[in-house]
């Protein structure tokens, strides 16, 4: 069991670093989201430290991974909770957050660093998007819109119109979405059952 203990802690390190990488995230902008000194943090990734939980939970919260993923503990229990992530070619970072045949799908997006002069390749599919923002900017090209959308905002569109997603200035940028069928919108209550307009 040691021997197993060791190696996962082993990989830690390269794992540590190629997050940072695909992220496109200094290793000062890292320890200014976690509180882990940079010196810290470069031993952490070569390999020459082993990380305590103290360090490996705030890398989570930044990464936007669980513990699990960032150590690359072996699945347990349900298949259908622990749903890996999808590494895309481009650096983007796909979690699944449903795994069941038709109805709306739900998915974690983490896109690293874009440029503001990058090139949009729109597409189109069939289906309705919801998407919210948890933390940096997207950008959203949507037909002729060319949106920027902080935090805490969402959009939701017929996914037969031209879009395309990325992340705006400095990046990365997480978000949620939800694609249904077509006709099948995602809806929000704004007020508690009961109350006025609920």
């Amino acid at each position: 069991m040691d021997e197993t203990i060791d190696r996962t802690l082993d990989a830690v390190g390269p794992r540590l670093k190629r997050l940072r990488l695909q992220r496109d995230v200094t290793l000062a902008d890292l320890a200014t989201q976690t509180g882990i000194s940079t010196s810290t943090l470069s031993r952490l990734e070569a390999g020459l430290r082993r990380p305590t939980l103290e360090q490996l939970l705030p890398l989570a919260r930044a990464y936007g991974v669980t513990l699990d993923e960032l150590v690359d503990a072996p699945p347990t229990g349900d298949p259908r909770i622990n749903l890996r992530p999808i590494a895309c070619g481009d650096g983007a970072v796909v979690l699944p957050l449903t795994r069941r045949p038709g109805g709306i799908q739900a998915y974690k997006f983490v896109l690293p660093a874009g440029g503001d002069d990058a090139e949009p390749d729109l597409r189109t599919h069939e289906g309705y998007d919801w998407v919210y923002v948890l933390n940096g900017t997207l950008r959203l090209v949507l037909g002729e819109h060319d949106l920027l959308l902080e935090p805490g905002q969402a959009a939701e569109f017929d996914t037969r119109t031209p879009h395309w997603f990325g992340a705006a200035g400095a990046g990365p940028v997480e978000f949620l979405s939800l694609i249904g069928k077509q006709g099948e919108r995602a809806h929000v209550r704004a007020a508690p059952k009961g109350a006025p307009g609920g």
